[in-house]
């Protein structure tokens, strides 16, 4: 018989919203550094550890900086994808990366996306997970005119895993409408669109749930990242259940304090109908994996099985892949779910929160 545990990491999940600047090992990080001349203040694993959201944007941005060569992605996006694949049974995943972050160590966008795509097409190889990419603008440090000279880089070298751009950074930084032009652009490109917003680690000023309306009628978001402060506002929350607006969640918060928070939003957001997924984030910084993440919520909000069902496919149905692939794939996770059922241990449905996190 299966233990719940075990059930939780088996279960098929996708991916929508991990930063690649974010699932840098710390061994890889400090090998990295040295190789490429990066000075770091402290080790990685020191690194990791810090107490305010804007001291993890520091870290997570000169986390990046360590990638400056074509094998440094390849070798970032191929560990990212293992430990997807090992911790937690992520099938499909569709990564963020900053081409920004990286322009100061002279690498050009084509560069450092085909060094992307070499890794995550060798992991699909290696470990069967399929893999979309997502570049990603920091709010916090870059202008809109960065926002459409990526567009320009997009346009220049276009990539067939390279599907959308999505808004990072802190939210306060720069609201939504600042980007409204650039996203406009991307829409007519045809490429897909989301954005971080309503984040909890901000005041609800600064990620209000009016943001949630400007992504939608501005920026023509497909899908947004986060969303928790929306719950301030019921009939925000009314129109994204009536249009059905998928929230990639992360499910453990790189601020200690915000952790256990962060799990009674996600209940709630549920609970509302909200459609939802559960993700990682910045993995390796906020020392997490799929499977971590999965079984601490499940423990907390006492979830189950049809919880864990609802959640698998909601993330592949708000996947950006083709809807003739999803097709094949839900069938396949439809298959897999019923067939972990069939072995669950009906007496155990106790999370084993001492399995190791890595």
């Amino acid at each position: 018989m299966l233990s719940f545990s075990d059930y939780l990491d088996a279960v098929p999940k996708v991916e929508l919203h991990l930063h690649i600047a974010g699932a840098i090992r710390p061994e890889t990080l400090d090998e990295l550094a040295v190789v490429n001349g990066l000075r770091l203040p402290k080790r990685a694993e020191e690194l990791y550890r810090f107490t305010s959201f804007y001291d993890f944007l520091d870290a997570l941005r000169l986390a990046a900086l360590a990638l400056a060569t074509p094998q440094d992605f390849r070798r970032a996006a191929h560990e990212c994808i293992e430990d997807l694949h090992r911790h937690g049974g992520v099938r499909h995943a569709e990564i963020f990366f900053n081409p920004h972050y990286h322009a100061p160590n002279g690498i050009a966008y084509p560069e450092m996306v085909d060094g992307l795509i070499e890794g995550l097409e060798a992991a699909e190889r290696d470990f069967g997970v399929s893999s979309r990419l997502i570049a990603c603008i920091d709010r916090s440090v870059c202008l809109p005119s960065e926002a459409l000279q990526m567009l320009d880089w997009m346009a220049a070298h276009p990539r067939d895993r390279v599907v959308g751009i999505g808004l990072d950074g802190a939210e306060r930084a720069g609201p939504p409408l600042l980007w409204a032009e650039a996203w406009r652009q991307a829409g007519r490109a045809g490429l897909r669109r989301t954005a971080h917003v309503c984040e909890d680690n901000q005041a609800l000023f600064e990620a209000p749930p009016a943001h949630f309306s400007h992504c939608r009628d501005a920026l023509g978001c497909d899908r947004l990242d986060h969303g928790y402060n929306i719950l301030a506002d019921p009939a925000v929350v009314a129109r994204a259940v009536r249009e059905g607006v998928h929230f990639t969640a992360a499910s453990w918060s790189g601020l200690p304090g915000n952790r256990a928070p962060r799990r009674q939003r996600i209940r709630a957001m549920f609970e509302a109908g909200l459609d939802i997924s559960l993700c990682t984030d910045d993995p390796a910084i906020f020392g997490t994996t799929m499977g971590h993440g999965w079984r601490t919520v499940f423990a907390d909000l006492g979830w189950g099985v049809a919880e864990a069902r609802r959640l698998s496919l909601a993330g592949l149905r708000a996947s950006w892949l083709p809807e003739a692939r999803k097709a094949v794939l839900e069938a396949g996770f439809v298959a897999m779910l019923d067939a972990l059922e069939a072995e669950l241990d009906p007496g155990d449905r106790a999370v084993d929160l001492a399995v190791t996190r890595r």
